[in-house]
Order: structure tokens, then C-alpha cells, then sequence
């Protein structure tokens, strides 16, 4: 079906591999609308969304400009993890180098509530100092990017769990756990009460598919170590898939 853009014009690029980004692309695709995710390729075997789906890096930011530019892209949604960083960055140079309109969508980031007892760092580097203080056993959950900044922790037992096994270097004395979200508050109660957990350390990543743990923390009174999302360019930003559904569909005529 053509729907509202045409099956046959070009796309709206959606660089995802969230929650968020899978949704929009469904949507697209049910409304007629050609829509083709970039996915980074981090992850061994990634959640596909609907439409066409392409792996891997555009080689920067002259890279993926000439991708939209090929495609003749209609608009480019960043849809990409708060954390990610590199990629956002060169959307919003390429977007600006070729023309092609540009959205951000960025899920809201997590609130501390009554009960939380959380600690926010600037960085990962930063949450490493401030863990060694807190605890012995310590759950870390900010994903396989960036465990180096722990290695040199020999005081402390880690329970680190991400999506694909990481690769050095990492704390001494730690046990990987491979698991993928949603999680829930049964579960993560059991996990940190099964490992005598002391801290949680995790990303300020936003959404309701990993806030299982901090409810389970709360639960048990222990502290959590919250990194801050870095700084963003200052680009027209939406919070849900549904405004980004919107803003795509105003990019066609009527």
C-alpha cells in the first residue's frame, strides 16, 4: 500500500535500535510510509523492527550524509539510546550538512522518589569513585561500554549485567550475567538479595524496561549510583513515539 509518503519515495531514516525507535518504525510502515532503521550493531542478536533495517556504522559524519543524500532521505528521526553520543552528534551535522530535517526523540529520564537513596555521577569515572564507598558487593548494570573505568577496583565483588558477553578489561573479581529487559521487581528483589548486594550503579537511561531494579533497591534501602546523561545538541526534541509519528507524517504533502 502507498499510504501517506509512497512505498517508492525515499525514506525517513530512523537511527535506533530502542524501544522507542522500533515503535515509530512499526507505525511508520503501517501508515504507508517508507522507513529504514539503523541499528549500530553492538548487539549480537538485536530486536529487528518493522521495514528495512540496516547494520552497522555510516563511517561519520560525511558517511552518513552521503547516505541521506543517496536515498534521497525525507527526514532523519534520532531515536538512538541517551547515552549514545557519537551517533547523535553526527546526525545533527549531517542533517544540517545535506538539508534533511532532523527530530530527536529521547524517552524522559528517571526522577528519584520518597524511599531512593541515589547518588548521581557525572560519568562513568565519576560513579567508580563513588562506589567504592558504598558497598562491598556491587551491581553494576551500566552496560559493556565503559567497565574499564572499574577495573581497578580490587576491593569490591561485581554482579555485572549487560546483553552480550564484554570484553576486558573489567573489576577482578566480578561474575557476568548475560540477560536482556524487562525485568520485574519479583525478580530483581530476588537477584540482589541472592547476591548480597550492597549498590546498584546504572545509567540514568530513562523508560520503563530496566526501573524493575531501582524499585527493588528502594525496597531494600540501598543506595544506587546514577550517571547523568551527557549534554545534547540543542535540536527540536520530542519524548514520545507518538510526536515522532507526527512530525514524520508532516513531512509529506497531503
Amino acid at each position: 500500500m502507498n499510504g501517506v509518503g509512497g512505498a517508492s519515495g525515499g525514506p525517513v531514516l530512523v537511527l535506533g535500535g530502542t524501544t522507542e525507535g522500533r515503535e515509530v518504525a512499526a507505525e511508520l510502515v503501517v501508515l504507508g510510509i517508507r522507513v529504514v532503521s539503523s541499528l549500530a550493531g553492538r548487539v549480537s542478536k538485536p530486536r529487528m523492527p518493522e521495514g528495512e533495517v540496516r547494520v552497522g556504522g555510516f563511517g561519520g559524519v560525511d558517511g552518513l550524509a552521503e547516505w541521506l543524500r543517496a536515498e534521497r532521505a525525507v527526514g532523519l528521526i534520532d531515536a538512538t539510546h541517551p547515552f549514545a553520543e557519537r551517533i547523535s552528534a553526527s546526525a545533527v551535522a549531517a542533517a544540517k550538512q545535506v538539508g534533511v530535517p532532523h527530530l530527536r526523540l529521547e524517552r524522559p529520564g528517571w526522577k528519584e522518589g520518597p524511599g531512593d537513596i541515589w547518588r548521581w555521577a557525572d560519568s562513568v569515572e565519576h560513579a567508580a569513585q563513588i562506589v567504592s564507598g558504598l558497598g562491598e558487593r556491587v551491581f553494576l548494570t551500566t552496560g559493556r561500554q565503559g567497565l574499564a573505568a572499574f577495573a581497578d577496583l580490587t576491593e569490591q565483588w561485581f554482579l555485572i549485567r549487560c546483553v552480550d558477553m564484554p570484553a576486558p578489561p573489567m573489576p577482578p573479581h566480578a561474575v557476568v550475567l548475560l540477560d536482556r529487559g524487562p525485568y520485574t521487581v519479583d525478580g530483581e528483589l530476588t537477584l540482589m538479595r541472592r547476591n548480597r548486594i550492597d549498590v546498584l550503579v546504572t545509567k540514568d537511561s530513562g523508560g520503563t524496561m530496566t526501573t524493575a531494579k531501582l524499585t527493588a533497591a528502594r525496597h531494600l534501602g540501598r543506595p544506587v549510583v546514577v550517571v547523568r546523561r551527557p549534554p545534547r545538541p540543542d535540536v527540536h526534541t520530542v519524548t514520545t513515539p507518538a510526536e515522532a509519528v507526527r512530525w514524520a507524517l508532516a513531512l509529506f504533502p497531503r
